[in-house]
């Protein structure tokens, strides 16, 4: 970067406060019900967050969690409600260029709400990314890949139907790697469905399985060995236990990835320490943010562990915040499963995200590199919809 380039970025990126905190709730529906193994969900709530700043730049962030409150403690009403009253005043009169400042105040005075916290961190970016003409990916140290490998999730529950949807994904050359949601069946019925896609799709498509946590031990090796069996080649999440992770690691002919035990870098150093996993599955807003994610990248990449870019179905503002930080990590060996937007009936930006050629291609423009559609956003936001209420209450059914 040059002298000239460097007063000028120091000049712009000078005296913005941040003026006002606007937060609020959009439902849209999804293509089909996708079933795991905790919920199954018919549409996506998306709690969106825009800070205004004081040189007329608005950074745009993003919370969202899939099945409401059956996957974690945070939700999209909790996320909203945690920021408009605990973060908005912590936010107000800041200096909205200087990210890390802010974030550090966020976690000194707010235990968790990781989500939240990466909503609030993504709108910080992106407004600091327009007051300097770069992309957020620059503004994270530089992306190293212009576009990412997107993998599909085939979750209708149905295997006929699973392997229809596979087979429109390659032939639109949209995805060629698929994963399956399994473990609300009976172990040798998961892998009897798994065994009918892979051998429908041959060497076409790369199949992976996703357990959720579902399985026992016991059942994990069950499952584990007829999964090698079927061709699947990697397994996330078969069980919640860490040290139980450890023990199958590198007892079947499959790569076992840690998900919903990557909470950030302290977890991601225990998992770590134990080389309880072959890969990550990171997820920025699981993770706590951008810069967090990149940490458990770097702790990945330390202890010789893979690297997947996991998603949780964010609509496009976390979808490609995603991409910005992880087109700046070193390796992505398992590409990434950002189809968020993809799963959604309605589109909520002027320009849609770019999918093609099985990958999605990360935008150049200032900042996120998106705009919202607002008359669409209007449409879909909640407070301005009649029955809401019950909308909300059909969006999730929980497990049994």
């Amino acid at each position: 970067m040059s002298m000239e380039h460097t007063q000028h970025f120091q000049s712009s990126a000078a005296s913005a406060v941040i003026e006002r905190v606007e937060t609020f709730l959009v439902d849209l529906p999804t293509i089909r019900p996708h079933q795991l193994s905790m919920a199954t969900m018919n549409g996506q709530t998306l709690m969106l967050l825009r800070l205004y700043c004081s040189d007329g730049t608005v950074g745009m962030g993003e919370g969202t969690t899939i099945g409401g409150l059956a996957y974690g403690a945070e939700s999209p009403e909790g996320m909203k409600l945690a920021i408009d009253a605990y973060f908005t005043p912590l936010l107000l009169g800041a200096d909205a260029s200087h990210v890390p400042v802010i974030m550090a105040r966020l976690n000194k005075a707010i235990h968790d709400n990781r989500f939240a916290k990466c909503a609030v961190e993504t709108a910080l970016f992106d407004a600091l990314g327009q007051r300097t003409g770069l992309p957020v990916s620059q503004l994270l140290g530089g992306r190293v890949r212009d576009s990412l490998p997107v993998a599909w999730t085939l979750a209708s529950g149905d295997t006929a139907r699973d392997i229809d949807e596979a087979e429109r994904m390659l032939a639109q050359r949209r995805h060629n790697i698929f994963k399956l949601k399994i473990g609300r069946r009976a172990v040798a019925a998961d892998v009897a469905h798994v065994a009918a896609i892979k051998k429908a799709l041959g060497d076409r498509g790369a199949v992976r399985v996703d357990v959720n946590m579902a399985w026992s031990e016991l059942e994990a090796q069950r499952g584990l060995a007829g999964l090698v069996d079927a061709g699947c080649e990697l397994v996330e999440q078969p069980v919640a236990s860490v040290d139980a992770l450890a023990r199958l690691k590198g007892r079947f002919a499959i790569a076992v990835m840690a998900d919903e035990s990557l909470t950030g870098p302290s977890s991601a150093f225990a998992l770590a320490r134990v080389a309880g996993v072959d890969v990550f599955a990171i997820k920025t807003e699981q993770s706590g943010g951008l810069r967090a994610a990149q940490q458990v990248a770097a702790i990945a990449d330390a202890a010789g562990i893979e690297l997947y870019g996991g998603t949780m179905l964010e609509g496009a503002i976390g979808t490609i915040a995603s991409a910005h930080a992880f087109s700046t990590f070193r390796d992505l060996q398992w590409g990434t499963e950002l189809f968020g937007p993809l799963l959604l009936t309605e589109e909520i930006l002027v320009q849609p995200l770019q999918y093609r050629n099985f990958h999605l291609v990360l935008p150049a423009a200032p900042g996120l590199g998106i705009a919202l559609d607002e008359d669409r956003v209007q449409f879909f936001r909640r407070d301005k919809k009649q029955g809401a209420t019950v909308m909300v209450a059909r969006t999730v059914e929980v497990a049994s």
